[in-house]
């Protein structure tokens, strides 16, 4: 597990990422936990019906994976979301690489805030992208 950054170690420009190729079980987990059976993304023949002609991973399956690259990398451990929006762009697939990257635009030093471009793409198009704002550790004082 990754130690993470105090707000006083970030800086602007400074990013992370991480790719995960989503499968057919992580689909069918995320409806599990989440309660999102829509069968657009459960059912082959249904979504074979739709615009996607096939099945297609939740939007915000995506989302989680950008949540998680904040949590275990930048900033990492103890950081708190305060906000996130997210625009969907183009579906993702069973067996994508779906790469997301945060990437640091604002510095809040009073609030120990922290605003972050989210990206998530599948070779090389963006597929998810937003802002979150989260709140940073900040380095404990010395006596």
């Amino acid at each position: 597990m990754s130690t993470g950054f105090c707000f006083e170690d970030l800086s602007v420009g400074q990013s992370a990422s991480a790719i995960h190729v989503v499968s057919d079980a992580d689909i069918r987990a995320f409806a599990d936990v989440s309660g999102d059976h829509n069968p657009v993304h459960l059912d082959q023949s249904f979504a074979e019906t739709t615009p996607f002609k096939g099945r297609i991973a939740h939007g915000m399956l995506a989302g989680a994976y950008i949540s998680a690259l904040i949590a275990s990398k930048l900033p990492g451990p103890g950081a708190i979301y305060i906000s996130q929006n997210l625009s969907f762009r183009r579906p993702v697939r069973i067996d994508d690489a779906l790469e997301v990257v945060a990437t640091i635009t604002h510095l809040d030093e009073a609030k120990a805030r922290v605003t972050l471009a989210t990206v998530a793409t599948v070779a090389g198009k963006t597929v998810v992208e937003g802002e979150a704002v989260i709140m940073a550790p900040r380095r404990p004082a010395t006596v």
